[in-house]
C-alpha cells in the first residue's frame, strides 16, 4: 500500500490526463509502442509523446472509429498501441470497432479515454460520459481501469503496457488530489488497495472518489463510525477476494464512483456479494440521468459525489 498524502486544501492537485501524457513520453524510450489520437492531442495530453516521438505518433483526425481500426491493424503487427480521445467519443462513438476489431481478436490496444464523468464541466451533458465503464465492462476480453490520482494513472500506464490484451483506462479533465506517494505505491492490475482499515462499514471507491472516501472516513470517525476505505482501481477483473473479505467483516458496503450507478463499480461489487456474501449495500454515483453544464466542483456537489454524499449513504446503513 502506498503512503497516503493528507487530502486538505493544500494538497497537490493534478489531472490524471496530465499524468497519462507525461507517462507516455517518459516510457517512450523504454518500450516500443505507438500512440494515436483523434485530433484532441492537446486535451488528452498525447501531444507530449507526439513531440518527443513523432515517428510513433499518429493523429487520425476526427474519425474515432477509423482510429480504433487503425490501432487494431498496428497491434496485429505486434506493436502495442495507445488510442486516445474523449471518453464520449473513444468508447461511445467507436464502440463497434472496439468490440469487433480490438476485443474480439484480443489485440494489444490500450484505449485511454480522457474527459470522462461529470467533471468535464461546462461542456455539458453531451460530453459528460458517465456510462463508459458500464459499456467497456460488458465487452469480453476487456480490462477496465479507473485510476484514483496522477500517481496511480502514471503507474497504470506502464502496468497496462506490460499486460497483454485490450484495456480501457478512464482519465479525467479535472485536477484532483494526489492520494499516493509515487515512491512507495505499487500498482497491480486486478488488485484492490486498502487505504484504511475499519470494522463498521467498507467504502469501495474508484477513480477520483477515493479522495472523497478518505475525507468521509474522517467525518465518520469523529462520530464513532469505523470505516474501511478500499480503492478498486480495476473494475474488471475485479478483486473478488478483497470485496468478500470486507463484506464478511463489516456487513455493510458503500460504493462510490463518478459514473452512473448502473453497470459500474457498484454493479460490479453487487455481482460479487450477491453470489458469495449477500450484504447490505448503498451506492454513491450518478443516478439514471444525464449531466448538466457547470463547473466541475459544483457538479460533484450537485450529484452528491463528495464526502457528504458518502457519509449520508453510510449512515443510511447503520
Amino acid at each position: 500500500m502506498g503512503s497516503i498524502i493528507i487530502n486538505d486544501k493544500n494538497s497537490k492537485r493534478v489531472a490524471t490526463r496530465v499524468a497519462y501524457g507525461n507517462a507516455l513520453a517518459d516510457l517512450g524510450g523504454k518500450y516500443n509502442f505507438f500512440v494515436m489520437d483523434a485530433d484532441l492531442s492537446g486535451s488528452t495530453q498525447t501531444a507530449i509523446f507526439g513531440k518527443k516521438y513523432p515517428e510513433r505518433f499518429v493523429n487520425c483526425g476526427i474519425a474515432e472509429g477509423n482510429m480504433m481500426s487503425v490501432a487494431a491493424g498496428i497491434a496485429a503487427s505486434g506493436v502495442p498501441v495507445f488510442a486516445s480521445s474523449f471518453a464520449m467519443f473513444a468508447c461511445g462513438r467507436a464502440f463497434e470497432q472496439i468490440r469487433n476489431s480490438i476485443a474480439y481478436p484480443g489485440l494489444n490496444v490500450k484505449i485511454c479515454a480522457t474527459h470522462a464523468g461529470v467533471t468535464v464541466g461546462e461542456d455539458g451533458a453531451t460530453h459528460q460520459f458517465c456510462e463508459d465503464i458500464a459499456l467497456m465492462r460488458a465487452v469480453p476480453n476487456m480490462t477496465v481501469i479507473n485510476p484514483a490520482d496522477a500517481t496511480e494513472a502514471a503507474l497504470a500506464v506502464e502496468a497496462i503496457l506490460q499486460h497483454y490484451g485490450p484495456v480501457y483506462m478512464r482519465l479525467g479533465r479535472f485536477a484532483v488530489p494526489v492520494v499516493f506517494d509515487k515512491d512507495n505505491y505499487k500498482f497491480e492490475v486486478g488488485k484492490g488497495v486498502v487505504l484504511a482499515d475499519g470494522g463498521d462499514v467498507a467504502i469501495f471507491a474508484s477513480g477520483i472518489m477515493n479522495a472523497a472516501a478518505l475525507e468521509a472516513r474522517e467525518t465518520l470517525a469523529a462520530e464513532g463510525i469505523d470505516a474501511a476505505v478500499i480503492n478498486i482501481h480495476t473494475i474488471k477483473p475485479i478483486d473478488k477476494e478483497i470485496i468478500i473479505k470486507y463484506a464478511e467483516k463489516t456487513k455493510r458496503i458503500v460504493t462510490a464512483e463518478e459514473h452512473t450507478v448502473i453497470g459500474g463499480l457498484g454493479s460490479a461489487v453487487a455481482d460479487v456479494t450477491s453470489e458469495h456474501c449477500p450484504t447490505r449495500m448503498a451506492r454513491v454515483g450518478v443516478e439514471d440521468e444525464f449531466g448538466l453544464s457547470g463547473k466541475a466542483a459544483e457538479l460533484l456537489d450537485y450529484f452528491c459525489l463528495n464526502a457528504a454524499g458518502i457519509v449520508a449513504k453510510v449512515k443510511s446503513l447503520m
